[in-house]
């Protein structure tokens, strides 16, 4: 028998020293992982400052480029607007048949020059500079269809600034107006 009550005060020994230890195991890891998510919570709001300094010091470098490459379209759509593609092109007593490939040559070689500004511009402005290259380019080739062989360069312009006429405006004057409104967001 007093070997059986031996083990049994020896089980409440040892019980009671293990409630002991969770007495002091248990806060110590509440308090510790209450350090935890307050030092992770510190460096998280940390690491978020510091990349919004970056942000910003990205976008004070990337301001001047971008009212550049939006310089850069607004001087693109004026170019390819459909008077003075005319006033530019139609030089001399040029044909109809030469000076439609001239002016859609002209347009996408002004357009591929540009293809790089297009990072520094909404998803929607360039797809509306591309949708604008594609209408100018449909103009002409609509006007030219169907012109007679002799016809000239000033034939071909007649219908165009009637086809103009016809729809109400060049299609670069609202893709440019609103290019314009984007710079103007943007301040």
């Amino acid at each position: 028998m007093y070997i059986y009550g031996h083990c049994s005060m020896n089980r409440k020994n040892s019980m009671k020293d293990f409630l002991d230890l969770l007495k002091i195991v248990l806060p110590a890891a509440a308090v510790i992982y209450a350090m935890y998510l307050m030092a992770r919570s510190f460096i998280r709001k940390e690491i978020a400052e510091k990349q919004l300094d970056i942000k910003r010091e990205m976008s004070k470098a990337a301001l001047p480029t971008r009212l550049q490459a939006f310089e850069r379209m607004c001087l693109f759509l004026e170019r390819i607007s459909l008077n003075n593609l005319l006033l530019r092109l139609n030089q001399g007593n040029i044909p109809a048949r030469q000076l439609q490939p001239l002016m859609i040559h002209e347009i996408r070689e002004e357009y591929n020059h540009n293809l790089s500004q297009q990072i520094y511009m909404s998803n929607e402005s360039w797809d509306m500079i591309k949708n604008t290259v594609e209408q100018v380019i449909s103009i002409i080739n609509s006007a030219a269809e169907g012109m007679d062989e002799k016809a000239s360069g000033l034939d071909l312009a007649k219908k165009i600034v009637g086809e103009l006429s016809e729809n109400g405006s060049d299609p670069t004057e609202a893709t440019l107006t609103f290019v314009k409104n984007e710079i103007r967001s943007i301040f």
